[in-house]
């Protein structure tokens, strides 16, 4: 099984929401999927609004913090029960809003983020008044002592957290068969597209909630295509930082090889705005394995529209997923890319994968067992301390935790021998060997490109909680075991379902991977605003 965006699994619930606020440790229905055709579930008037559009309604007076927050809270309540993709809401967001609007009131303004509602993913610790709870009833009732690194970045911002997303249960580290997007806390989050579909994971609840224009912009993690799956199966743009760019700190972990947060947005302008805000090199992070590169507070200097001109683009032809009509989508964008001046190198493969893949599983569930050892450590609110702390409380509360899937990946981790065992570094240096130095790195270098290319990945398969998700290909797993960058934009459709393409490369080529991003965006425009079908046929 590759870790990247699975879970199988699903409850009879979802987020329970409130305007003021909410308590989501017991998911109830407030309106079931069947009722959808009682609502418009596509009409808003702030649908597919950017940051900076948002801020130049305020600074205009035509629209204030507060204002904004309440329309996104309004929508929330309306939509979310139909995408499960919401899991806490905050109850000081509209007291951090109008402390944002007296700012600018003042002539104070922060930055672009100043006064812009952004939702987070439930595995990101904040020191407030919401949990923080990877999805798992085991952490449930409890608050993180303090703000993760980045969270403190956006506050300092001037950003207003509105809420928390839900996703996959520990980040889909739990079982190898399982449902993207369920988890015990929340329930299935849905896809926005057609709600009987997957919206991939694990960073599955900000995927849908942005697409669905629950909120401004969000924020996903991954460890092997957690942000850009749910990005590219959701209709939006993702990024994947380089490790190290945003600090891993107070992110519930699975591997310090691998983890990191990154934008999830509607445009590559909103993703380059949002890694900018909050990427900074933090001493204190895990060991990243990666030489320290240039770090940007501003990714939008980098953007422009005949950014494709004058570059070279490999197509990485055994990364596309096992779906002819994804190939035939993908031949449409390397069209496209030719046409906005890109020059194409064609029929490349990075030949060191299987190696790489077979290394990265030992690296991954030797490192969930000893960080997440660290993690509960600090986390003094609760009596976790230990993964076979974890595996006992699923035991115990199988029925709540356990109604579809188990939990043989933690059981499988929790066999392994810790960071000294001579397998396990073995397995770290030939994953980093075969995805860098014979992988992206001599593929970039013997054909002197700008950048690799890919789809994503496949069509969003339908929610499945006996037989778990049908996932059919992608292409994350090379930037994520380098540690490298891979940026995701829309690409077009494939029966009404969304295709990304994804854009990586080398160690901290964020500036050139967002500039050919934003030109295939602008070029193509393939963003469409969800439109809630209940199933494909």
């Amino acid at each position: 099984m590759k870790r990247r965006n699975f879970v199988k699994s699903a409850i009879a619930g979802g987020s329970a929401l409130s305007i003021a606020g909410i308590s989501a440790c017991s998911p109830e229905t407030k309106q079931p999927v069947d009722d959808q055709e009682s609502v418009d579930l596509a009409a808003f008037d702030l649908n597919e609004f950017t940051v900076g559009q948002f801020q130049q309604f305020m600074a205009d007076g035509e629209l204030s913090s507060v204002e904004l927050c309440r329309k996104y809270l309004a929508r929330i309540e309306l939509v979310d029960p139909f995408l499960k993709s919401v899991i806490e809401l905050n109850p000081d967001a509209l007291e951090i809003a109008k402390q944002m609007d007296d700012e600018r009131a003042k002539g104070q303004v922060r930055g672009p983020l100043h006064g812009i509602p952004i939702l987070i993913k439930d595995n990101i610790d904040t020191g407030d008044k919401m949990m923080t709870t990877a999805g798992s009833l085991a952490l449930a009732g409890t608050s993180a002592p303090d703000d993760a690194f980045i969270v403190k970045k956006l506050r300092a911002a001037g950003a207003v957290l509105l809420g928390k997303t839900n996703l996959s249960e520990w980040a889909n580290i739990r079982s190898t068969i399982s449902s993207s997007g369920w988890s015990g806390r929340g329930g299935q989050v849905r896809n926005p597209f057609c709600l009987d579909r997957s919206p991939c994971g694990s960073s599955s609840g900000t995927g849908a909630a942005i697409s669905a224009n629950l909120c401004a912009i969000g924020i996903g993690s991954e460890t092997d295509g957690s942000i850009v799956c749910p990005s590219g199966i959701n209709g939006i743009v993702g990024v994947k930082p380089t490790l190290g760019m945003w600090s891993r700190d107070g992110i519930i972990p699975i591997s310090h090889s691998q983890d990191t947060a990154g934008p999830m947005c509607r445009t590559v302008k909103d993703a380059a705005i949002l890694l900018g805000a909050l990427a900074e090199f933090d001493p204190n992070d895990a060991e990243t394995h990666l030489e320290k590169g240039p770090i940007y507070s501003d990714y939008t200097q980098f953007l422009k529209r005949d950014g494709l001109k004058g570059s070279r683009i490999g197509v990485v032809r055994n990364m596309f997923p096992a779906n002819r009509e994804v190939a035939g989508l993908a031949e449409q964008a390397i069209a496209d890319l030719r046409r906005a001046g890109a020059e194409i190198v064609d029929k490349l493969e990075l030949t060191a994968r299987s190696e790489w893949e077979a290394a990265e599983w030992t690296v991954l569930i030797t490192e969930l067992k000893a960080d997440m050892a660290s993690y509960l450590e600090s986390r003094t609110d609760q009596n976790m301390r230990t993964l076979a702390d974890l595996i006992v409380f699923n035991k115990t509360h199988a029925e709540e935790e356990m109604p579809w899937f188990g939990q043989e990946i933690f059981e499988q981790a929790e066999q392994t021998k810790g960071l000294n065992d001579p397998e396990y570094l073995e397995a770290l240096k030939n994953s980093k060997e075969k995805s860098r130095n014979e992988g992206i790195d001599r593929l970039m270098d013997e054909h002197q490109l700008d950048a690799l290319i890919a789809p994503t990945n496949g069509p969003s398969w339908p929610i499945d909680w006996v037989n778990g998700d049908n996932y059919t290909g992608g292409s994350s797993d090379a930037g994520a075991v380098a540690g490298y960058p891979s940026v995701t934009v829309p690409a077009g459709f494939l029966k009404g379902l969304p295709i990304g393409i994804s854009f990586f490369g080398r160690a901290w080529s964020e500036p050139v991977l967002l500039k050919l991003a934003f030109a295939y965006e602008q070029s193509t425009m393939h963003r469409q605003s969800p439109d809630f079908k209940r199933t494909i046929s």
